[in-house]
């Protein structure tokens, strides 16, 4: 495997202010189990991407149309390209494993009747 420099070095400009501010915390326990945490929430691309969609629009979104951004980001291929069977397994793998996780964390809301995903408010910079 290869990796450019930049992506290297952004890697650990990364691991050193993660390890900075373990350093800093009062509760180094608390922060390690925080940051196990937070690392467990980011390990799946998916999750990522669906927060990069939520980050990138700042509103609420339907969670078939944010399902539609996933796919569009995994592939890298237009939605028109995308078969309606991928799209849906995206909708499901959000819908039963992903978005619960990234609610319960506080980092997105969702309203089950309206099937609308919203970033939280703190995440949205508010």
């Amino acid at each position: 495997m290869t990796s450019n420099p930049h992506s290297e070095r952004n890697r650990v400009e990364f691991v050193r202010a993660a390890l900075d501010w373990l350093d800093t915390d009062d509760e180094p326990d608390a922060s390690a189990e925080t940051l196990d945490d937070v690392f467990a929430l980011l390990a799946d691309q998916r999750r990522r991407l669906l927060l990069s969609v939520m980050h990138t629009y700042s509103e609420e979104l339907t969670l078939p149309d944010a399902a539609e951004e996933v796919a569009i980001r995994e592939t890298g291929h237009k939605v028109a390209d995308i078969s309606p069977e991928r799209v849906q397994e995206v909708y499901l793998s959000l819908y039963h494993d992903h978005l619960p996780r990234l609610v319960d964390a506080g980092l997105l809301e969702y309203d089950q009747e309206r099937d609308l995903v919203t970033p939280d408010g703190v995440y949205r910079g508010q």
